[in-house]
């Protein structure tokens, strides 16, 4: 999006449930949620609330390296049930990009190029590799058929994606949370936060800064089809700095500019330093369940 087209919000309610199920007493469980969404430019939240079934002992929502909203958490009530709702009145907004700034080379959108953007510096954190987007010879050169010479950021960033989208599958199956880039061009499918963790190494690998974003995508039912509450899932997608105008988002998996169909949760190096809830627990039981409901209504006047 450029800066010449209108600002348009929406508004929506965000619910997420994780519930832990185990077959055995849990005597203490710790845990950090990172399920409140950030107030940005291009965001407003509302009423947030996180609730956590036992009552914690300890429950305190701090801020990480990076700006978001982490909760930690503390049951010590003996549970065989754990149960995190987050809830979130939030409106969303298109971030805006000028065009001369996507215009310039992708070369000169490096941050260890750009000493002169007041911001380089923090950018630059993120340019290095990190332990799920593994800057490897494979991802460079496929991003290097996009990244020729002189070539507009925006432009070079935009066919990458469409690249991702078009050159692999998306498949539930295929993955998991520790899917490595490797394991990526190998299978040549994945899930969201795969194809966040490839542009992030195909990117990077050049000396571009790339945040991977956690957050949700608001679904539209089919025509005629009313919308199925709890169908929505949590998404994963790319941020691309760009010197003196902010970050350009884009969402490989659905081959489109982050816009205001996206709600913003947490960003960071890769999906290890922003998964939804994760902790330990002590306990002699011998399974457990995880089930996950999310659902982003929009709310209307």
């Amino acid at each position: 999006m450029t800066g010449d087209e209108p600002e348009v919000g929406r508004r929506y309610r965000v619910s997420h449930r994780t519930t832990y199920s185990y077959d055995d007493d849990v005597s203490d469980s710790l845990g950090i949620a990172y399920l409140v969404p950030r107030e940005l430019p291009w965001q407003t939240v509302g009423r947030s609330e996180l609730t956590i079934t036992p009552t914690p002992l300890d429950q305190t929502a701090d801020v990480d390296y990076y700006g978001n909203t982490a909760t930690y958490f503390q049951v010590t009530e003996p549970h065989r049930v754990l149960d995190v709702l987050a809830v979130t009145e939030v409106e969303a907004r298109a971030d805006r990009h000028s065009a001369e700034a996507l215009a310039v080379p992708w070369e000169d959108a490096r941050p260890a190029h750009r000493p002169d953007v007041p911001d380089a510096w923090q950018a630059q954190d993120l340019a290095l590799p990190s332990s799920l987007a593994d800057q490897t010879d494979e991802a460079r050169a496929y991003a290097a058929q996009s990244l020729t010479p002189g070539r507009p950021v925006g432009e070079a960033v935009v066919e990458v994606m469409r690249r991702i989208h078009a050159d692999f599958a998306y498949d539930k199956t295929a993955t998991t949370v520790t899917t490595t880039v490797d394991d990526i061009f190998e299978k040549r499918a994945g899930v969201c936060q795969d194809f966040a963790h490839l542009t992030l190494a195909c990117l990077r690998s050049h000396g571009l800064a790339v945040r991977y974003v956690s957050g949700y995508l608001a679904t539209t039912p089919p025509p005629g089809k009313e919308r199925i509450v709890g169908a929505d899932a949590t998404h994963a997608w790319a941020a691309v700095w760009i010197p003196g105008d902010g970050w350009l988002a884009v969402d490989p998996t659905n081959d489109q500019l982050v816009n205001d169909r996206y709600v913003t949760v947490a960003w960071g190096r890769d999906y290890a330093d922003v998964p939804p809830v994760k902790g330990v627990i002590f306990t002699e039981a011998k399974s457990s369940t995880l089930r996950v409901e999310v659902d982003v209504a929009p709310v209307t006047d």
